[in-house]
């Protein structure tokens, strides 16, 4: 009975640091955020007239994206996938211009997503939360149409 008990009093501390360090492995980038127009790193006449993105845990290692974007012109495009964290390629529908996407975590607060359209490369993201947990900034890797390497940088903010 006294070595059940010293058994059972080694293995809580182990069991509540496991959930602890759970917690803490929950990631801020999860919920909804709203691009910043006025700072959107497109030009004024291309900027959309909203942007949300969500990030929801769908459990096994893995998670929900949505998007929805209200275009300059007032059309819309969405997006939606479910894909692991480890990097495996896995569907997206909608109309965002990508129908296959890749996701890392490489840290609790940063997410690299590879997108590609119809076998061709279409971007590169990471997103990354401030401390404060209220803003999120994307950074976007991607080719102009002459082949030339760009880089966007964007920030959103937490919606409740």
């Amino acid at each position: 009975m006294k070595l059940f008990s010293a058994v059972l009093l080694a293995l809580l501390p182990q069991q509540a640091s496991t959930a602890q360090a759970a917690d803490a492995m929950r990631s801020p980038l999860l919920g909804r955020w709203s691009l910043e127009i006025a700072t959107s790193a497109l030009p004024e006449a291309q900027r959309p007239q909203q942007v949300v993105l969500e990030f929801k845990d769908a459990g096994a290692g893995r998670w929900s994206s949505h998007v929805d974007i209200v275009l300059h012109d007032g059309k819309t495009m969405k997006s939606d996938g479910t894909l692991a964290l480890d990097g495996t390629p896995a569907a997206l529908t909608g109309s965002y211009g990508a129908n296959q996407a890749t996701l890392k975590l490489p840290a609790p607060n940063t997410l690299v997503m590879q997108l590609v359209d119809h076998g061709a490369p279409a971007s590169t993201r990471v997103y990354t939360v401030a401390a404060d947990r209220s803003t999120m900034t994307e950074t976007k890797a991607f080719f102009g149409h002459d082949g030339t390497p760009i880089l966007q940088t964007n920030l959103f903010k937490r919606l409740p």
